[in-house]
């Protein structure tokens, strides 16, 4: 799971500070990180300002995205950071490049 060109993505999205980590899936990444933005992202991301997209993945197969986004869930913090920074070292939103 690494293009964007299939259907279900795991992401994690940041503060400012890249203080507080939120992992996510959806079925329709740009959508699902303006809803963040804008602040409909939900109760944790609004009241976090969670805006910045730091990872992602995608592949065709919701389960496999669900049981990805449990696993990260699950994981340290370092792990996260560990992720994050093997995809993206200077924790830059990565939305533009969607």
């Amino acid at each position: 799971m690494t293009t964007m060109d299939n259907s279900f993505c795991v992401y994690i999205m940041t503060n400012k500070n890249n203080t507080v980590l939120y992992t996510g899936v959806t079925n329709d990444l740009r959508r699902r990180v303006m809803e963040h933005k804008s602040g409909k992202g939900g109760k944790f991301t609004s009241k976090y300002r969670v805006t910045k997209l730091v990872y992602y993945e995608c592949g065709d197969d919701i389960n496999a995205a669900l049981e990805r986004e449990k696993q990260i869930k699950g994981s340290s913090r370092q792990k996260k950071v560990d992720l994050i920074e093997g995809m993206n070292p200077m924790w830059e939103d990565l939305f533009e490049e969607l």
